[in-house]
């Protein structure tokens, strides 16, 4: 399927920033032809199934734009060397997947794999404010691109500026202008996204124009700092796709930034620590100074160190599954005050938000699925119910299938 196809693939790799950036640039780049965009399910295994058979079944495209993601060591090669890229775009380099990788050098040298199977032809879109990724660009046969808040950056972001309810603004100057960026994104730290996606745009011949509408109308991911606004109700920052250590403290800045006012934050499990105690103390010490009341939830809300004083006040509560937080903000919730939910994604805190506006009947702390309730959608069945759910489901469309199959082979004998 690859060899035939005469798309433009576009593999973006990185720690952070990937899936909004390729879901960014499948959508400014839809205005300039038929793409096929693939995120989060960024394993070789997902690639090769999904893509064969969605590029089987949508025909010929002119953009491919996927995530390539790293679990172990060797994976980001298996998928270049099958897919092929014609563009590599590499967001930033942190040390994720601790166990597996142990050092961000070892981090970069898999990520690095996207930009060696680049073709001379080929497009690299560098990070250039991390020097990991810059040192990308050694060696690269290919041409090279950078975008960054450095000065030196082909593509430089300035005047980054974002408060919630006031979205992110930043302009980037490149070598065919200024523009003047407007952005759905409630914080700050989706500047490094939108400038990677805008970058590759431009890079690939969109209309700077078109590119600057197009950013304006972009839905951001669920679960991916999502805003959701209950009417006469609390508004949710909604970030539980992911939280690794590196991430907590900009998360918390964009609260600290954010004019509410009132602001809880509901913190769940940090990802890829070393340290665990010292780190939710780490992170709790952060977000008091921050919000009127910090929750903490999951298997180590224990770990805040939080005093008895904060305890009584109600400064902060510590509860261990995502129903008793629910619960409690049901109970005390605020019109207008703002609440993050920010976790790691096996606690699924996202339903805390979808509570207001479905009956969400699955509460299982932890059901082991990767994906968020709004993909799975069996939110408002009892956890205990899914499978025969499912069963009832499939069965049902399996009635329907050939109900409408045999139905016609009957008409067209009575006929």
């Amino acid at each position: 399927m690859r060899a035939r196809s005469k798309a433009i693939f576009i593999g973006i790799t990185g720690s952070s920033g990937k899936s909004t950036s390729a879901s960014l640039l499948g959508h400014i780049m839809g205005a300039h032809g038929k793409v096929h965009l693939q995120v989060q399910a960024n394993t070789i295994v997902a690639l090769i199934r999904t893509l064969y058979k969605r590029l089987r079944r949508a025909g010929p495209v002119d953009y491919v734009v996927f995530e390539a993601g790293a679990s172990d060591f060797g994976t980001i090669d298996a998928m270049a060397q099958m897919l092929k890229p014609d563009v590599a775009v590499v967001t930033m380099i942190r040390l994720e997947h601790v166990g597996k990788f142990r050092t961000l050098e070892a981090v970069a040298q898999e990520k690095r794999a996207l930009v060696d199977a680049l073709k001379p032809d080929g497009i690299a879109v560098l990070n250039c404010d991390d020097p990991l990724v810059l040192a990308m660009a050694s060696g690269a046969k290919c041409r090279i691109a950078t975008f960054g808040q450095a000065e030196n950056a082909d593509y430089r972001a300035t005047d980054v500026g974002a408060a919630y309810p006031e979205p992110l603004r930043f302009s980037l100057r490149w070598r065919g202008g200024v523009l003047d960026l407007q952005t759905p994104f409630p914080g700050e730290q989706f500047w490094l996204p939108a400038a990677a996606a805008v970058a590759t745009a431009l890079e690939l011949g969109a209309p700077p124009e078109k590119v600057a509408a197009r950013l304006a109308s972009f839905d951001p991911l669920p679960n991916r700092c999502k805003v959701q606004q209950v009417e006469g109700g609390p508004q949710f920052l909604v970030d539980t796709a992911k939280a690794p250590w590196h991430s907590i403290d900009i998360a918390l800045d964009m609260m600290a930034k954010a004019k509410a006012g009132r602001k809880r934050i509901v913190l769940g499990q940090i990802s890829d620590y070393v340290g665990s105690t010292r780190k939710y103390a780490t992170a709790y010490g952060i977000a008091r100074d921050i919000a009127d009341e910090v929750i903490y939830t999951g298997d180590n809300a224990h770990r805040s160190r939080a005093s008895q004083a904060d305890r009584d006040s109600g400064r902060f509560t510590e509860l261990r599954t995502p129903k008793e937080v629910s619960d409690h903000i049901k109970r005390t919730a605020v019109p207008g005050e703002l609440i993050l939910l920010k976790s790691s994604s096996n606690l699924h805190l996202e339903r805390i938000a979808l509570a207001w506006t479905h009956d969400v009947r699955c509460w299982i702390p932890a059901c082991g699925k990767k994906e968020g309730c709004q993909a799975c959608g069996l939110y408002e069945v009892p956890f205990e119910e899914h499978k025969s759910f499912l069963a009832n489901r499939r069965l049902e469309h399996r009635r329907r299938r050939f109900g409408w199959l045999f139905g016609g082979l009957g008409l067209t004998r009575r006929s």
